[in-house]
Parts: C-alpha cells; structure tokens; sequence
C-alpha cells in the first residue's frame, strides 16, 4: 500500500480472540507503521492517545468500538485521517483464521482508501399527514397523532361510522386515483370526494361528491388495505402502508410517522449527466434500460434525454449499473473510487503473500449481519473470501465485475437477500455479460455469481461451492480513473491484456451495451443523419470529404443510428471486440465530394449527385425536350441553385396542365358517338 502520509495502522486481537496478524498486515501495508495489541479499546487505551497525537493518520482494525476511538481522537484534537477496518468477523473469528493474515492486511489497507461523501437531497416536512383508510382505525390513528400532526383523514367508501361528539381534525370520504411525489411534497388525485354532514347522527352521511378533487400532504398513512399508491412502496420517503387488520404495525407506524417532522437528509445517490444520455434524438427513442428498470418511477422521459427525480430515487443503482454511456453514475460512492478500493484490496493482499482471493461485495444492511452471524455462530469466512461492502449491489456495473479478475481475483461474488427489496434484472444482466467476457477470455466459465441467502449456514455452503477459475499469471495494476465509461474502457483493455487465454472478438446477446454496426456499404449515400442522431460520438464524419467512421469503444448499441437512418441500412451487432477498442476510429465509408459546375464548391457526395441526375434526366417533365439543359440545377450547389433559377425563370410551377376530372356524363358520350350500345 503507498502511502503518500504517514499512516499508523493499529492491529488488535480483541483479547487474543483472534490471531495476531501485525507481520501480515506490515508485510501487506508497504510504508505504514504497524502497532499491535489486545485490547486497544480498554487497557492499552493509553496507547491509542499517544498514536492519534501528531499523526497524518491512523487506521484501526475495529469498529466496534468506533465510536469510542472517535472521542478520543477528539478529545486529543486529532486532525489527521482516521480509518476503521472490521477485520475480527471478516478474518479473526473464522475456522480458517490462522490463515488470514494476507486478508487481514488486505481489509486494513482497503479502509484507508479515501472516499469523497456524496451531495444531499434535503427533505423538508411540515407534519401535514393524510391517513387513507376505510373505518374506524384511521380515525383512531389520527386521534393519536392529533396533537403532534396535521391531521387529515380520508376514508375509502367507508361503512357505518359513527360521528364524534368533537372533531379534532377533519374527516371526509374519497377515493385516491392518483398519487406522486414524496416525503413534503405529496400530491393526491381524489376521486367520490365528499365531507360530512355536520347533522350525521347515527353514522356519518356525506353530502355531494365530486372527482378530481387534489391534496397536498407531507406525510401519507395508508390503512386502506387496497393496492399500495406507489410502485415500489416501502422505499418511497413519507409513504407508510400498514395492514389494517395488524395492531402491532399500525402502533409502529403511528410511532414513525409521529417523528417524519423538519428536515431530513438523503444521499443524492446518482450522478447525471444528461448530455452522455442516450435514451432518445430527434423524438425517436433509443436506449430505456433505465427506464425499464427503476423500481420506484424515479426516472422519467425529458426530450432527448432522461430525468431523475433525486427526491424519489432509493438508491438501488439498476440505472447506474445498466447505464452505457455513464450518463447516470452511482455516486455512493463513485465506480472509480469503489475499483480503487478494490484494487488496493487484491494488490494488498497479493504482496502479503495471499492466493487465490474471492472478492464478494455485499451491502450493509443484509450482508454484514449475515457475515457476522457467520463469523460468532458458525465457521465464518474462508481466508480467501474478501468481503467489499457496498450501498447495494445492484448498483455494480460491468466494470465491477471483470476488474477484480484483471487484478488477480479468482472469482468474484455478490452476496444479496434470498427475497431481494430491488428487481434483480440489472445486475443478472451483468452478470450474464461478465461471464461471457470472462469464460471466452480463459478466466473461468462462471467467474463471476450471485449468492442469495438469508441464513449464514446458507452462506457458508454457497460459498464452499465457489468453484474458483484461472487466475491471470501476470494480474493488471491499472488504476480505474474519470468517469463510468472510461473506467469501463480501461477495464476492458487490461481484462483482454491479462487474460490467460485472449481472444479478439466476444459475441454478446441482443440488449448488450457493446458492439459494433453492420453497415451495406452500398446502400449508404453517406447522407450523415447517423453521425447527427449518435449521442455518444461513436460515428462521425470528415471536415475533408464525405465519409463515415466508427469507433466501436463508444458505441453503446442504443439504436438511434438505425431507426434514423433513411435507407436503413445500419444494423446493430452486439459484441466486444477488444482490438477495435484500442484502436481509432475505422472507416466506413468515404467517396469523393462533387464539385459545383458554377463555382466548384465541394457538396454532397458524387454518387448521390449522380444517381439523382440519372433519375431525373430525360424523364420528368422538368428536364425533357426543350428544359433539358435544366438538369444542370441539380449539378450546383445551393448558392449556385438559387441563383440559377432567380436569373433564369426557372418556375417550378410551370408543369402541363392536368387533364379535366372525367366523369360517367364523358363515358356515356364518349361511347354514343363511336356507336357503342350500353349493354
């Protein structure tokens, strides 16, 4: 690991819990000063004060007493980098820990990556809540939310109710058609909407209704046990849905509702740039594997390109991991900044003397707790399993998969719940790509996988199943640097430079994000609309001569080329060819411009010319018999033209008279004047 500051990395045992991996993590972490101990949070506490003092920085191989090592830090006036890096569950506690040491060290260098924070999205609410349901059960929740919320019932074709002596908040009756928006910005379509009438004696009647009627909330409690208002509806901020008939739930989230007031920060989780987007040009549309994908409806058509609701979006990064041309980029944290850690992770752990590493990303909130659960209850994680968390996995892209095989990785896994909260198209999709890339390669015809389980002994056996594949002799180095797709290309450059078995050309399935364009050379009249509707730059033309050329690195086989070309005579072909990737743009096409006969300015192409001359000469009305000479028009530039038929009076109008409208009056004289008889 170079280290640009001075790093101290603190190795601890947890009580000799664990072995002491202190030479295998200085082995490992090149340039760090390795400390170790047994337990740094109790007893050698002191000694922790005396290394968070005057240190560039410091990284401490535990977090579950973060907190407490962040206080001290604090308290020491520490303003150096400080890192935490869980190497007890992850490696320790293990049947195989005593071989752990080149993992250990691996975790502890991979935690001292830096990563930017994302920006927020900040939500504001008010605590003005509609609660929807049917009965008595909403409006016993809005009685005990009465005095901390707004409150607004809604009841849905509602039974016998009967009215309160004191209305404490309002109730009326209607139906939600539509709803959008999210946490502080609801927006409700209502339909049957009606209020009570205020002589209800025995049960509530309602006066005259009306559709259409619109409501504003901050907050929406659903207890109508109907179809939830949003796809997606456990991730949707503010959007609380609860069965009625369950007492436990309702109680839990009148509790949850009850604190949904003031100002709440989210991760805006996707960076976009809509210049890169290539969902559509001039109304004909292109690519939609976003759209196709987003769980939640966050993402949305806006003219040639898409737009993504930052307030609504959950984060499950489907549209960063599909998108081609890194338009959209998950930024928690960036593809870049993610490979990064994982390269000092594999490097890491090569130079301590490890083999064969399985990288397997997980995510904090289902991974970790199944990984620790493995770790104190059954035979935790095999020595060479190295555990990457991440913010999901859906968010891991191609590039994610096939880099760490690149540096060396034997297999590389995705541990997700057996019952998944995000569609797991995206990322099967990836996988099926990766797989292909890497088995043509020689690196193994199941290189790269996705584990589902929910119970640790699943895991266990999952992975005692990982049949590793071949690593490359001599792994890649490459640093992932700059946006998505130049990450993407420079990994697929070192995966074709590293693989134990390179071949030039992988075929891939229809929808893949790569490949190249079958072009009928003479069907092209070189006319460009290609090169116009193209949004990634993979076609362009000449400032010499008409011509057409291809770069297949960025071409993301969105389409457009084909649906606007006129002759279409462009068909998509999905695949990856890794020497058109370094090489430059390819010709496609190239004739010689032709000169105007006036002035001999250089336009369209001699072909085009030509082939209209052919079309034309002789055979329209225009250019025959005396306007022959006409068709030198059509050999003239535009100036040229226009000049042309002002002087000449030229008048395209003057075309032959069309013969009268013939009707049976015509026929029947026609035929009692050549003596014809009507049968």
């Amino acid at each position: 690991m170079a280290l640009e500051k001075r790093r101290k990395v603190l190795v601890c045992s947890c009580e000799r819990s664990m072995p002491d991996y202190g030479d295998s993590v200085a082995r490992g972490c090149q340039g760090a000063e390795v400390e170790t101990g047994n337990q740094f949070c109790g007893a050698e506490l002191d000694r922790v004060r005396a290394f968070l003092s005057g240190t560039d920085a410091v990284t401490i191989g535990c977090t579950q007493q973060a907190p407490l090592f962040r206080e001290v830090a604090e308290e020491q006036g520490f303003s150096g980098e400080l890192a935490f890096a869980n190497i007890r569950e992850t490696a320790g506690w293990a049947e195989a820990g005593a071989a752990a040491g080149p993992k250990a060290a691996a975790l502890m260098a991979m935690a001292a990556e830096p990563a930017d924070p994302p920006e927020v999205v900040t939500l504001f609410s008010r605590g003005v809540i509609l609660i929807y349901g049917r009965d008595e059960t909403a409006i016993e929740a809005g009685r005990q939310l009465a005095d901390k919320l707004d409150v607004t019932v809604l009841l849905s074709r509602p039974g016998e109710v009967m009215p309160h002596r004191v209305w404490d908040f309002p109730v009326a009756k209607g139906t939600i058609r539509n709803a959008s928006g999210h946490l502080g910005a609801f927006e409700l379509t209502v339909d049957d909407f009606a209020a009570p009438a205020p002589s209800s004696r025995d049960r509530l009647r309602f006066g005259a209704s009306r559709d259409g009627a619109v409501s504003h909330a901050d907050i929406v409690l659903d207890l109508s046990g109907g179809t939830p208002l949003f796809p997606a509806h456990e991730l949707r901020d503010g959007y609380i849905r609860v069965d009625p008939g369950d007492r436990v739930s309702i109680a839990e989230a009148i509790w949850k509702a009850a604190d949904l007031v003031g100002e709440f920060d989210k991760p805006r989780f996707i960076d976009f740039s809509a210049s890169l987007c290539a969902h559509s040009r001039s109304k004909i549309t292109g690519c939609t594997r976003c759209l196709d994908l987003c769980p939640t409806g966050a993402i949305a058509p806006a003219g040639d390109h898409v737009a993504i609701d930052a307030e609504v979006c959950a984060g499950c990064g489907n549209c960063a991991a599909v998108c081609p041309t890194g338009a959209a980029s998950y930024a928690l944290p960036a593809a870049d900044a993610l490979l990064r850690r994982v390269r000092t992770l594999l490097l890491t752990y090569r130079h301590a003397g490890g083999h064969g590493p399985i990288v397997l990303f997980h995510d904090t909130a289902h991974g970790e707790p199944l990984i620790d659960a493995l770790a104190r209850f059954g035979p935790g994680l095999p020595a060479n399993v190295l555990p990457v968390a991440v913010n999901e996995i859906t968010q891991l892209g191609v590039e994610a998969w096939t880099a760490p095989l690149a540096w060396g990785a034997a297999a590389v896994g995705a541990l997700g719940p057996a019952k998944p909260k995000h569609d797991t198209a995206g990322i099967a999709a990836n996988i099926t790509i990766a797989n292909l890339l890497t088995h043509s390669l020689g690196y193994g015809a199941q290189a790269c996988g996705l584990i589902e389980a929910d119970d640790p002994d699943v895991l266990a056996s999952a992975l005692d199943q990982v049949a590793p594949g071949v690593a490359p002799t001599q792994p890649s180095t490459f640093l992932p640097v700059g946006k998505k797709r130049h990450v993407l290309e420079s990994t697929m450059v070192e995966l074709h430079r590293a693989a134990p078995t390179p071949v030039d050309r992988v075929a891939l399935p229809a929808g893949a994000p790569f490949g190249s364009l079958d072009v009928d050379v003479d069907g092209c009249t070189l006319c460009l609309s290609c090169v116009s509707a193209c949004p990634t730059g993979a076609l362009s033309d000449s400032e010499d001569k008409p011509a057409l050329y291809f770069a297949e690195s960025a071409c993301v086989q969105c389409g457009l080329c084909a649906a606007t070309c006129p002759e279409h005579v462009i068909t998509l072909a999905p695949q990856l060819d890794f020497q058109a990737w370094r090489a430059p743009r390819r010709l496609v096409k190239e004739e010689e411009p032709y000169h105007c006969i006036r002035c001999g300015k250089p336009f369209g192409t001699k072909s085009t010319v030509e082939r209209i001359v052919a079309r034309l000469e002789g055979k329209h009305w225009m250019f025959t018999g005396e306007n022959a000479q006409r068709i030198d028009v059509v050999r003239m530039c535009d100036n040229c033209r226009v000049e042309a038929v002002t002087n000449e009076g030229f008048d395209p109008y003057a075309s032959p008279g069309r013969p009268a409208p013939r009707t049976t009056e015509d026929y029947l004289r026609e035929r009692k004047a050549s003596g014809d008889k009507p049968s």
